[in-house]
């Protein structure tokens, strides 16, 4: 149970007093972004499918053992959320060195795929927040990060051609 709960609370970070979905969002982004430098964004993407997978079944069992639906303290689903916004936006294989260069857009949309994520995830707009009311279970806790991190994803890329188009004029 305690390999379940560090995987879950993702390595703890969960058990933070203070905005426990902002701490594992936060610890969540340097690990995507080192596998898009590395690995690329479709193995980022396929990572958090997996990853996904694994934590509906391991928040059943707990959901199941402890009577808790919905812990702050998990924040798996925090990672799958903010990792399925990177393999969106910027949705390319970089380098460390292109992180420094403002101009391509990689470290704005990064920064912009955070803000995005965690404002979909704390308002739960729309389709996000009926399924954190709707839906129990593992893909309750999961699914309304799954889909706010596929808004982010979007949301930051859509947001970077708009700076792209009017620093055109």
């Amino acid at each position: 149970m305690k390999l379940n709960w560090f995987f879950l609370t993702l390595f703890y970070s969960g058990l933070s007093p203070k905005a426990p979905g902002t701490i594992g969002t936060l610890v969540s982004l340097p690990i995507g972004v080192a596998i898009l430098i590395f690995l690329g964004p479709q193995t980022l993407f396929l990572l958090t499918l997996l990853i996904t997978l694994i934590a509906i079944k391991s928040i059943d069992r707990y959901e199941a053992h402890s009577g808790i639906h919905d812990n702050q303290k998990i924040v798996i689903d925090e990672l799958a959320g903010m990792w399925f916004a990177l393999s969106i936006a910027p949705g390319v294989m970089f380098s460390l060195n292109d992180l420094s260069v403002w101009g391509n857009g990689i470290a704005v949309q990064i920064l912009l795929s955070f803000i995005f994520f965690r404002i979909y995830d704390i308002k739960k707009p729309s389709i996000i927040g009926r399924i954190d009311r709707n839906t129990k279970g593992g893909w309750g806790v999961m699914g309304d990060d799954i889909i706010a991190g596929f808004a982010a994803g979007i949301s930051s890329a859509l947001v970077w051609q708009l700076i792209l188009k009017l620093s055109a004029f």
